[in-house]
This record gives structure tokens, C-alpha cells and sequence, in this order.
């Protein structure tokens, strides 16, 4: 296969071995060796080699009179995803939604009672509380920890939230557990959370779950506002929509990425 310009470290073998994997495309899961050749533009002895060196790796086997992939070859692409981390899988989809609202939007899990931000793309704002990876805030003030408490069990939500905060922040709104238990059976109806400066002046956000193959809530996602910037109307009519959508889509990838095998060879 002709290339461009190569450094001197370029490797030639390795370039035409996944030269000769990538040949096989749909509808063509098994390939003769002339087949192989013309696809990858090897000689024939070229091609036969590669062939042989990957069926004695196991990522080929012999197959009607040619050559197909084994489910080994999946381990390249799984190394892939996992060398990323969940929340690189989650990155592309946070930043088309700060690209359509212009606001920043995180990922955050429950640490005791507290949210601990893990992904969060994020735009230039002036806010009263500074936010980055590994933040932690209360969770009942924030619309992300309102999505994961809804989701605990009422002995864990009682146990949760009897942890102090560890976020060294004075929340400007503290439900007692009436009112706490009210809002939380809301949210689990509504699918999704609001908060509109219940932790600090300015800050204005909503949140939707994030769920596993199982359905688990396992995280949240957010998009955030200031309050000055942003009527609670443009933030449930226009943004909440956009959230939901990726919160879907997130969920979706999230289960697609836990749903591939792991591969051993014997």
C-alpha cells in the first residue's frame, strides 16, 4: 500500500501487518491470500507471511481455503478503549454539548455526601466557586449530587448523608428531611435535577443521570450557568433537552464499552 513520507523510525512490517488486518472488511470475513495481496498491495510471499505471523499470534486463523480474523483481534481496539478511561469515552460527548449551549458542563460521582467532579469541559466564566477535576462540593446543593442521591436506597441515602461534608464550602440552602425526601421523589420522577443557587450565589445548573448496561445510575452530567446569564427557563427549555440527549448518549457508549468481551487466548 503506497505511503507518504516516513521518519527513520518508521516501521515498515508493523505498517503492512495492520495493513493486512484492516483488508478484511465487511462482507469479506474470509479472504484468499491473492485476495489479501491485492487488497493490500503486498506481493504474494509478503502477504503469506504476515498471514502465517498472525495466525501464530492468534489474531488470524485458516478458514475455506483462506484467511479470517480470530476475536483476538478485538484486544487491539478494547486497549484502546480502556487505555482512555470511562471519562475520556464520555469527553467527545461534553464537548459537542458545551459547543451547542456555550455552557460548561461536568461528569461527578458521590464520595460520602459529597459530589467529586471526575470529566468537565468547560467555557471561560466568571463563577463564585472555581471548579476542576477532583472539586468536591455538598451534594444535596448541587444539581449533579440531587441525580445521585435520588438513586441511593433509602438506608444508604440516610447513611450518605450523615457523612460531613468534606468540601470545606457553607452551602446557602439546607433542607430539613421532609423537604429533602419531597425533592428527591421529584427528581426520580422527573429523571432529572435542578438547582438554582442553592450552593452559592450565581450558580445555576441541571443534571441528568448516567447509567450502566443495568440501568445502575454509576454518575452525573450537568450543564452549568450563572444565574445572571441564564433564565431557569433557557436552562430547562433549551439546554435540559440537549442534556437529556447526551445523557443518553454517554449511557449508551458506557454500556457498549462494558459490553465487549474480554478476550483471552489460549
Amino acid at each position: 500500500m503506497a505511503r507518504g513520507d516516513t521518519g527513520p523510525d518508521f516501521i515498515e512490517a508493523l505498517a503492512r501487518g495492520l495493513d493486512v488486518i484492516r483488508a478484511f472488511q465487511p462482507g469479506r470475513p474470509v479472504m484468499s491470500l491473492t485476495e489479501v495481496a491485492a487488497a493490500t498491495g503486498l506481493a504474494r510471499p509478503t502477504a503469506r507471511r504476515i498471514l502465517l505471523t498472525l495466525q501464530e499470534l492468534g489474531y488470524a486463523r485458516s478458514a475455506q481455503g483462506g484467511f479470517a480474523l480470530t476475536p483476538r483481534v478485538l484486544e487491539l481496539g478494547v486497549s484502546y478503549v480502556r487505555s482512555m478511561g470511562l471519562w475520556e469515552v464520555a469527553r467527545p460527548h461534553l464537548e459537542r454539548l458545551v459547543a451547542q449551549t456555550r455552557e460548561s458542563s461536568s461528569i461527578a460521582q458521590l464520595d460520602g455526601s459529597d459530589i467529586v467532579y471526575v470529566s468537565r469541559v468547560a467555557v471561560p466564566k466568571i463563577v463564585a466557586l472555581s471548579v476542576q477535576i477532583g472539586t468536591r462540593f455538598p451534594a444535596m446543593q448541587t444539581s449533579l449530587g440531587k441525580v445521585l442521591l435520588a438513586a441511593l436506597p433509602p438506608d444508604e441515602l440516610e447513611r450518605v448523608l450523615a457523612e460531613p461534608s468534606r468540601s470545606g464550602i457553607e452551602p446557602r440552602w439546607r433542607p430539613g428531611p421532609q423537604e429533602r425526601d419531597a425533592l428527591l421523589r421529584e427528581v426520580r420522577a422527573k429523571g432529572w435535577a435542578l438547582t438554582d443557587e442553592q450552593l452559592a450565589l450565581g450558580i445555576r445548573s441541571v443534571a441528568a443521570p448516567l447509567r450502566d448496561g443495568s440501568g445502575n445510575v454509576i454518575a452525573a452530567v450537568n450543564v452549568n450557568s450563572h444565574a445572571a446569564e441564564t433564565s431557569l427557563e433557557k436552562l430547562t427549555e433549551e439546554h435540559l433537552p440537549l442534556l437529556l440527549k447526551t445523557a443518553g448518549a454517554i449511557s449508551a457508549d458506557w454500556a457498549l464499552y462494558e459490553s465487549v468481551p474480554q478476550v483471552t487466548a489460549s
